[in-house]
């Protein structure tokens, strides 16, 4: 608790505040990149106004000493049952903001997943985490980047892979193609008038540098002007995880295994016939299929039919600590979260990582003991289902 006290702002004690302040300290185009889903965010909405829906009954005359956030996940004992999603161009929204939320995640003792296209490389986490944290795999089209980026990982200490299954074309984000940042990327005046506008920001990308897609670096070639760039991503990445493609990613990989992307039934069955350890059930936080569903309703089906033949977790539309409690209610074994993250570290900076943890540890925690839960487990115990079978119709 102390790390918590330390950690917590009292000046910023929600979400949304945070995000408020990240608007203002960081670029439109950025904001935008960060805060957008798809099409006419209809999904993105989707996926927090269902969460919230969701009731939980209390037991007030309950025996009950106090509750335990902690959860064992893959062999590992978490702090609590929450971590921090893969996040693509995370330094394009705040400089360095990779290494600060691993570093906090470590500090937490919570998984931070690095995405292949973070702007902090697989070796300059592990330095700072000491092999601490899971990587999320885009699928590369070569065999020899597939193989070279898992001896990377692996030689790094990951423990746990995560590919990535819901990708199979990129969104159609307006913001972002008029901001310039669809492949290939371009800038425009209004970008440079928007980065003047916010000197912090610009202050710290001079210091941590331009961001780019480290991980890949080895496999750029060498001075790619912005049109290069957006054909070598084209090039590089076989966005659509196919069964095949999967069954030879669990051969080579003799860590953990999660599948994130996974919506339905019939996927999840192959994934319980190729032995992977666990889903992730996700839409990529409302930013692929705008007519698709919100993750919680998919959420409430899985957990029930496969929840012990893997390890059925959930990220996409969680904001809160009652979000997470939830969440976990419904079913899910663990959850992800990316934009929390993202918009108290632009609106906090170095501070942003530990701040959210502190505070969705002193939310989770208020929760359960209103409640009256001892651990996390038992979350469940306490959905009202009525709700649920209302949400699921």
């Amino acid at each position: 608790m102390d790390i918590i006290r330390d950690d917590f702002k009292t000046a910023h004690p929600s979400t949304e505040e945070l995000r408020v302040l990240a608007r203002k300290r960081i670029p439109r185009f950025a904001f935008e990149y960060l805060d957008g889903g798809c099409n006419e965010d209809i999904n993105l909405r989707r996926n927090s106004t269902d969460i919230q829906r969701i009731e939980l009954m209390p037991e007030y005359l309950a025996e009950h000493d106090t509750s335990s956030l902690k959860t064992n996940l893959f062999g590992e004992e978490y702090d609590a049952p929450f971590g921090v999603a893969p996040i693509g161009l995370q330094g394009l929204m705040w400089p360095n903001s990779p290494l600060i939320l691993a570093r906090a995640a470590v500090r937490h003792n919570l998984p931070f997943v690095l995405s292949t296209v973070s702007t902090s490389s697989i070796e300059q986490v592990a330095d700072v985490t000491n092999g601490r944290f899971w990587f999320q795999l885009y699928h590369p089209a070569e065999e020899r980047v597939l193989d070279d980026v898992l001896a990377r990982a692996e030689a790094a200490g990951v423990k746990v892979l995560v590919a990535l299954s819901d990708v199979p074309a990129f969104g159609f984000r307006p913001r972002d193609i008029r901001n310039g940042l669809a492949m290939p990327p371009k800038m425009t005046m209004r970008n440079v008038l928007q980065m003047l506008g916010r000197p912090n920001w610009v202050f710290n990308t001079l210091r941590y540098g331009k961001p780019s897609f480290e991980t890949l670096t080895p496999y750029m070639p060498k001075n790619l002007n912005l049109k290069a760039l957006g054909k070598f991503m084209n090039d590089t990445f076989d966005g659509r995880l196919q069964e095949h493609k999967l069954a030879r990613l669990r051969d080579k990989w003799k860590g953990k295994l999660v599948v994130k992307g996974v919506v339905n039934e019939v996927d999840a069955e192959r994934c319980v016939k190729l032995g992977v350890d666990g889903i992730i059930v996700s839409n990529h936080g409302g930013r692929q299929l705008d007519a698709g569903e919100s993750t919680i309703k998919p959420l409430t089906r899985l957990a029930p039919q496969f929840g012990d033949k893997m390890v059925v977790m959930m990220d996409s539309g969680i904001r809160s600590g009652p979000d997470i409690a939830r969440t976990m209610a419904s079913g899910a074994r663990f959850t992800f979260m990316g934009r929390p993250f993202m918009y108290s570290v632009a609106a906090l900076g170095d501070a942003g990582g530990n701040h959210m943890m502190a505070m969705l540890k002193m939310q989770l925690h208020q929760i359960m003991e209103q409640l009256c839960c001892n651990h996390v487990e038992e979350l469940p115990r306490f959905l009202m289902t009525s709700v649920l079978d209302q949400r699921c119709q």
